[in-house]
């Protein structure tokens, strides 16, 4: 581990095996055994509104399409996903996040691109939360996506969107539960001893 910064002031950063179930850190000039924290930290961001193009044609070059555009304007998009619709006709919704900054260049390009694809409709909701589990232990571990989903269950936390990586899972609720719902996955990856 490196530890960088000014005294009082330190980024540490940690290299391990992911499928070690144990690691060092140095602490202080110590060195410290850690054991059993899959999860290193719960984040949230408040500062992001969810897109969702309702009616998608389903065939290829459609996600390119959309995305390049938004790229184009600068809008930089965060969770992405797509699903099909069991309506017997070859469309499907994509919905996506992006910062509310980007919000409004997203509107006008979800607008234009929407109408040239003959989209069934859009819905724009700024009033969504992005609260997150990461750490490099999850790969190998299952069950902790379940863990995550139960402590937002717990707390009456509907979960809209669901992102997933190899260190971390996302998951886009109400704004308004976001405290609950961080209390809530903390106290379940790190119960008070």
């Amino acid at each position: 581990m490196k530890c960088l910064g000014s005294p009082g002031h330190f980024i540490c950063i940690i290299v391990r095996d992911i499928l070690a179930q144990t690691m060092y850190i140095q602490r202080g000039g110590k060195k410290v055994e850690e054991q059993g924290f899959v999860i290193r930290g719960v984040t949230h961001d408040v500062n992001v509104a969810k897109i969702a193009l309702l009616g998608v044609p389903d065939r290829p070059g459609i996600a390119h399409k959309l995305f390049s555009v938004l790229a184009a304007a600068h809008v930089d998009v965060d969770m992405i996903v797509q699903s099909i619709r069991n309506t017997g006709e070859n469309i499907t919704d994509i919905v996506f996040t992006v910062a509310k900054t980007d919000l409004p260049k997203a509107k006008t390009v979800v607008g234009e691109v929407g109408q040239e694809l003959k989209v069934l409709g859009s819905i724009i909701d700024e009033n969504v939360a992005k609260v997150s589990i990461v750490g490099a232990g999850m790969y190998g571990n299952p069950g902790i996506a379940a863990e995550m989903f139960g402590a937002l269950s717990q707390v009456g936390a509907n979960i809209e969107v669901i992102s997933t990586s190899e260190i971390s899972v996302s998951c886009l609720i109400q704004v308004d539960k976001v405290k609950e719902a961080v209390n809530a996955i903390h106290d379940r990856f790190f119960p008070e001893k």
